[in-house]
C-alpha cells in the first residue's frame, strides 16, 4: 500500500470516529428525514439528554458533517455531508487505484 493510501485512510479516521457512534447516526438519519431541526427538536426524538445531543452535535459539527443557522435564539441544525462524502469517495478511489 502507497503514502497516498495511507494518508488518505489517516485523514478519514476523524470521519469514522464520528460515525461511529449509534446516537450520532440516529441524529444523522433524523436529520435526513426531517432538517433542519432545534436541539430541543432532535432531543424530542432521542433518549438522550438535551446536554448529550448537544455534545453529539459539536462533534458531528466538528466533522463538518451538520452546520447551523442562528435565527433569533433558536440555532437549527441541517446536514452538510459534501465534505465527507467528498473524503470517503477519495479513499474508495485511492483503494479501488492502489490496494486492489
Amino acid at each position: 500500500m502507497g503514502q497516498k493510501a495511507m494518508d488518505t485512510f489517516r485523514k478519514c479516521i476523524p470521519l469514522f470516529q464520528a460515525l461511529s457512534d449509534p446516537y450520532r447516526q440516529d441524529i444523522i438519519l433524523l436529520l435526513a428525514e426531517k432538517e433542519p431541526l432545534t436541539v430541543n427538536e432532535i432531543t424530542d426524538n432521542l433518549t438522550l439528554s438535551r446536554p448529550a445531543v448537544s455534545h453529539h452535535l459539536k462533534i458531528l459539527r466538528d466533522q463538518h458533517l451538520v452546520t447551523t443557522v442562528q435565527k433569533g435564539t433558536q440555532r437549527f441544525y441541517s446536514l452538510a455531508l459534501d465534505q465527507a462524502v467528498g473524503e470517503l469517495k477519495e479513499l474508495i478511489d485511492t483503494v479501488e487505484n492502489t490496494c486492489i
